[in-house]
């Protein structure tokens, strides 16, 4: 018997509406969340938006930074303007996981070989890379003989 009162008790006491609704902190007609500083989903978004603006724009100390790409390679253009649903050789329609080659370009189920599409990606040379890479050259100091 206890036990069902206690229940009963914790499931009443889990979750309260409030008596009266809180309208927002910014007058703006909607009813406000005392989460959210007494501010309605909408202005706390705008809030949270402004708060955010304000910290990214002021660099450590407290000027404004210009922001400038980090390397060259974001000042490019796009490689190519084709749309990427299509083959980039011979420019046939391709679904949703078209293949995409090492060099870039997307190509249909025919041409996703690099010797279909000419591809002009070095794999030779990517292959003695990663190989160079995986494996450091150990040089060990030269031993005097006696």
């Amino acid at each position: 018997m206890d036990q069902e009162r206690t229940k009963r008790g914790a499931k009443e006491t889990e979750f309260q509406a409030p008596k009266d609704p809180i309208l927002c902190a910014n007058n703006c007609g909607f009813f406000g969340n005392p989460a959210t500083d007494d501010l309605c989903s909408r202005c706390s978004k705008l809030r949270f938006l402004t708060e955010l603006k304000k910290s990214k724009g002021r660099g450590v100390d407290g000027r404004g930074v210009k922001s400038e790409p980090a390397c060259e390679a974001s000042r490019e253009a796009p490689r190519s303007s084709k749309p990427e649903n299509r083959c980039s050789f011979c420019n046939k329609k391709i679904g949703l996981l078209g293949f995409t080659c090492r060099c870039g370009d997307v190509f249909c189920s025919v041409h996703r070989y690099s010797d279909k599409h000419n591809c002009g990606f070095d794999y030779r040379g990517a292959a003695q890379a990663k190989i160079a890479k995986a494996n450091p050259l150990v040089k060990a100091d030269k031993v005097d003989k006696i």
